[in-house]
């Protein structure tokens, strides 16, 4: 396979070559590589596929929603080739017996790498711990995203599992007073923090949003504990509560003032946030219908989130192409310690092609997702992928 007529970015230019794939694996990149038979990038920049560590696929327990399948797919068409799946299942992977039963629906059916999160405590009901000397052995990380740990015992033994077998454990901050409002999440993140840097495990705070949050954790990098991380994403970046419409602007944690996202902002430029992800949560059309206090919490974005991004930070100047592949690729691989992806000679063909000359609209009938709660409907972006490749196979094209 040779993919023609695309940039790469080398020493922050994006530069036009020739790529080949040869067997999954990257085996040439030239300014031109002769052949008869090739893949037109249409003048497209080449990436790293994107790594998405904050995924509801809904499958087992839940497939009217979102099934393994359709995630996957719809993962692929956002230029996303590896995600990390949230365990709000059923059953709920709190048990190597629970976990196999989406492994093995994710050997079948998954169309893109996929690593599920164990869950800390059983049933996700923060009362008993899960088995996690077993499932730390199999998992990257373990998390009861979704609903905050705040039993401290509980939370603490997962820190010492996850300390134990060096993978990381990610949060839910939410304290159970005034949990919607910033200070449930804050509260607890301060409180996680300290419990954190007594234990030393890698820990990880998703969806952060609140100016008193980042400047907690930027406090706790300005210390040393750099293996306190966190994710922000697309919504909490981009959106405000003053935007809200409907049930489809729905999230927890829900978006915030103007202020706190000009603070998110802040945060992921400095590098207080690691990465950007999508929390992708597909809920059936008659879930979101329903008046606004009665509608779940969540929104689909993982086919967004990277013209989203190039659109409003890259393409505007605000960010660099560089700051968008560390945000994408290279940082969650590192905290999460997944295979390494690299757009290099020797290291698998897992690439996507975005279109960053075509301003579109996203719209309701391309949406490949079982749900369609987006608040993006209609916008106009730039970035949207041309092209996914996974292990060389094409997963994802725009005919």
């Amino acid at each position: 396979m040779i993919l023609r007529n695309g940039y790469i970015l080398l020493d922050n230019k994006l530069v036009r070559k020739d790529i080949e794939i040869t067997n999954g694996i990257i085996t040439k990149i030239e300014d031109s590589i002769d052949c008869k038979e090739y893949i037109d990038c249409k003048e497209g920049w080449i990436i790293e596929g994107a790594v998405d560590v904050h995924v509801h696929l809904r499958e087992p327990g839940f497939t009217h929603k979102e099934t393994i399948l359709s995630g996957t797919k719809a993962s692929a068409k956002g230029g996303v080739t590896t995600i990390m799946s949230m365990p709000n299942l059923k059953p709920c992977p709190d048990s190597i017996e629970n976990l196999k039963v989406q492994e093995d629906i994710i050997a079948r059916d998954a169309q893109v790498h996929v690593y599920p999160y164990a869950a800390v405590t059983k049933g996700q009901l923060g009362q008993e711990n899960s088995d996690l000397e077993s499932l730390c052995k199999k998992v990257k990380a373990i998390t009861d995203d979704g609903v905050g740990v705040n039993n401290i015992d509980l939370l603490i033994k997962a820190m010492e599992y996850a300390k134990k077998y060096n993978i990381v454990i990610a949060s839910h901050a939410e304290d159970l007073v005034d949990s919607k409002l910033p200070q449930g999440e804050y509260v607890a993140v301060r409180r996680e923090i300290e419990l954190a840097k007594q234990i030393g495990c890698k820990y990880h705070f998703c969806h952060m949003s609140t100016k008193e949050s980042f400047d907690a954790i930027r406090q706790a990098h300005k210390e040393g504990y750099t293996n306190i991380t966190c994710e922000v994403s697309p919504h909490h970046l981009l959106l405000n509560e003053n935007m809200i419409k409907d049930a489809n602007w729905k999230m927890n944690p829900p978006l915030r003032s103007e202020e706190n996202r000009k603070e998110t902002i802040k945060a992921l430029l400095d590098g207080t946030a690691l990465m950007i992800a999508s929390d992708h949560a597909p809920h059936a059309k008659e879930e979101k219908e329903q008046e606004y206090s009665k509608a779940p919490n969540g929104i689909i974005g993982i086919e967004t989130m990277l013209p989203l991004i190039y659109t409003h930070f890259v393409d505007k100047g605000i960010a660099t192409h560089s700051d968008f592949l560390n945000w994408f690729v290279y940082n969650p691989i590192k905290v999460f310690s997944l295979p390494e992806r690299k757009l290099e000679v020797g290291y698998p063909g897992d690439l996507t092609v975005l279109d960053i000359n075509t301003l579109r609209k996203y719209t309701k009938e391309e949406i490949l997702s079982l749900s369609t709660n987006s608040p993006y409907i209609d916008m106009e972006m730039k970035g949207f992928p041309l092209l996914t490749l996974v292990n060389g196979k094409i997963v994802w094209e725009v005919k």
